[in-house]
């Protein structure tokens, strides 16, 4: 239990969606690249999967994202393996009208592109780069002894990132879903997002797409309870927390994703009810959010103005 609160804990520091992250060096990933699915733009056709933002009318720059598998482990003195790692990281390039992948500016257009996407590739860098791999390994090492000695069967540890990314003409978000096995009686599972504003280059967090963010939120959250749809009393005796209209309150700190469809929010197990629940996913369409948004937050999400 102590394993699985540190490494939640390390995951909340990582994934604060505005926070600035310590740079770290960056991991040598596998060469394996996925491409992005094509995605719809919402009230606008279909995308490509690929998000361009426009400069200046005669020199597009093209935003695109595919996911890099970053893969290794660790092994005691003898060989065994103590623990596996194997991430889906999202990786930022931008191309120029002719399709050449962009890697020194020629412009002042071409320089305020190039720091945007570094300033994107740099989180998922740190991310990799921050995840306690060499703490997990300890700590298998530590388990791998005691189930030795005591004639146990041995599981190695496990980390996985699973990503995918949705794409608007403005913005990049990546919803994942973190695996961890670091032994006891199950593995833990950790939904986590991150949305990225392609014309301001930062991470965002979606209460800035609304016209009054508390507003915003306070309607976010009833939407939330009323999804449950449940007493207070019935609530808690299903498993949710007793004080889960609160963390309601605070969705906009947990996992929130956007597709073609609308904004989930997502709350891992343990979040806002216990274990057995499983994660508790909740979705609003992009008409339940348009009343609430201001002109770059529809800009944003590309649904339009009407």
């Amino acid at each position: 239990m102590k394993r699985m609160i540190a490494l939640l804990l390390l995951l909340c520091m990582l994934t604060a969606c505005a926070a600035p992250v310590p740079e770290t060096e960056e991991p040598t990933a596998a060469s394996q690249e996925i491409a992005v699915p094509e995605q719809k733009q919402p009230d606008s056709g279909t995308m490509t999967g690929a998000a361009t933002f426009t400069q200046a009318a005669s020199e597009p720059l093209t935003y695109t994202v595919v996911l890099k598998t970053l893969e290794d482990s660790a092994a005691a003195a003898d060989g065994t393996t103590l623990a596996v790692r194997s991430y889906e990281l999202p990786e930022m390039t931008v191309t120029l009208p002719d399709g050449t992948v962009l890697t020194e500016a020629a412009s002042p257009a071409e320089t305020a592109a190039l720091e945007r996407a570094e300033a994107f590739n740099s989180r998922f860098r740190d991310w990799a780069g921050a995840d306690g791999f060499d703490e997990v390994t300890a700590w298998a090492e530590e388990e791998l002894a005691f189930r030795t000695e005591s004639g146990g069967n041995w599981t190695p540890y496990t980390l996985e990132l699973d990503c995918s990314v949705y794409q608007t003409e403005q913005m990049v978000c990546i919803q994942a879903e973190y695996y961890s096995y670091t032994g006891g009686a199950h593995p833990n599972t950790v939904l986590l997002a991150w949305n990225f504003d392609l014309m301001t280059g930062q991470f965002f967090a979606p209460e800035i797409l609304a016209a009054d963010g508390q507003i915003f939120l306070d309607a976010v959250r009833d939407e939330i309870i009323r999804q449950i749809d449940m007493t207070p009393e019935a609530a808690v005796e299903a498993g949710y927390w007793e004080d889960y209209q609160d963390i309601a309150a605070n969705w906009s700190s947990y996992a929130v994703s956007f597709n073609e469809e609308g904004m989930t929010v997502a709350f891992s197990p343990y979040e806002i009810a216990c274990y057995a629940m499983g994660p508790q996913e909740f979705r609003l369409s992009y008409e339940q959010l348009a009343p609430h948004l201001n002109s770059h937050g529809r800009d944003l999400l590309g649904i339009g103005k009407n």
